[in-house]
């Protein structure tokens, strides 16, 4: 099929419906003559006679009764998915694919996702947690929500909120046991709780900062696990300090189940970031998803050209 194929056959049809080619002409959007002009055309081009014409009347001959017949499913099938794809551009709907780290889907999509998900129901959330970087376009994700140090190059990003700092924490039980540190090098004589990245990273490095200089600790404990909301949890039963980003460990903190040492050593984050591809269009379902997070969180927007150092979050 020619490039101008399609567009002349939906001209043929609109003639075939119509039988005046001044009534096809006005629902194409075209003059008669022009529309006239296209028919002659495209009859050359097939190399027969789809159309009687007199000076008053319009009608089919038989091959052009045949073309439509073959025609008219088809190009009713066209126009209804081009009007069920405007449909979707005004109305989220879909899939949405969203990859997060463990910490940024607690702090930034499990307090929105009920009114977001009751607010659009014909949208399906598809969300995937873990803390192991990952390529969203190579995996089909639609966007990417983590703590800014880890945002993939050539990406749009749009701050959720932040700063964020990461803070040391325990279970009161935990310091009546073994006491509390003063110092991050205290650590070291501590149970610490190790999160599993991936199969090959073990997060037991943990960061501070004094005096505007960053450091790091390389922290051994009794326990790994490959979630870090269940090491909150352990952390909460006694078991060992957790390292953790205050936004999430905050209810735990208010509620006193857990208690933060080590403050003056914290160290920030610039915050959280929804991210995605700079050239991909950002579809209805995805606009409405960024809309409700802003609305919870408040934006911030801005362009990244290159991948920054990991960190944990």
């Amino acid at each position: 099929m020619q490039r101008g194929d399609l567009a002349d056959l939906t001209a043929f049809v609109a003639v075939a419906d119509e039988l005046s080619f001044r009534a096809a002409a006005a629902r194409v959007g075209v003059t008669p003559s022009a529309l006239s002009h296209t028919m002659r055309q495209l009859e050359e081009r097939l190399g027969v006679r789809l159309l009687h014409r007199t000076t008053r009347s319009v009608a089919l001959t038989d091959a052009g009764r045949r073309l439509l017949e073959r025609l008219r499913p088809a190009i009713t099938e066209i126009t209804g998915a081009l009007e069920d794809l405007d449909q979707e551009r005004q109305r989220p709907s879909g899939r949405l694919r969203i990859h997060a780290s463990i910490m940024a889907a607690a702090a930034v999509i499990a307090p929105v996702w009920d009114r977001f998900l009751t607010t659009y129901p014909d949208v399906h959330l598809d969300l995937q947690v873990d803390d192991a970087p990952v390529d969203i376009v190579a995996k089909g994700f639609d966007a990417g929500i983590r703590d800014s140090d880890i945002l993939a190059k050539d990406m749009v990003a749009i701050k959720l909120f932040g700063p964020i700092r990461f803070v040391i924490v325990g279970a009161p039980k935990y310091f009546k046991k073994m006491g509390r540190p003063k110092h991050p090098n205290d650590l070291l004589s501590h149970n610490c709780l190790r999160v599993r990245v991936d199969d090959d990273w073990i997060y037991d490095k943990w960061e501070f900062e004094q005096k505007g200089k960053a450091f790091h600790v390389q922290i051994k404990g009794p326990l790994i696990v490959n979630d870090a909301v269940q090491a909150l949890n352990a952390a909460s039963d006694g078991v060992g300090l957790m390292y953790v980003t205050e936004d999430v460990a905050r209810g735990k903190l208010v509620s006193g189940k857990l208690e933060m040492v080590l403050d003056q050593f914290a160290p920030t984050s610039d915050g959280y970031y929804l991210y995605y591809p700079r050239r991909a269009q950002v579809q209805p379902k995805l606009r409405a998803f960024i809309d409700h997070l802003k609305a919870e969180n408040g934006p911030s927007t801005r362009m990244w050209g290159k991948s920054a150092a990991k960190r944990h979050g």
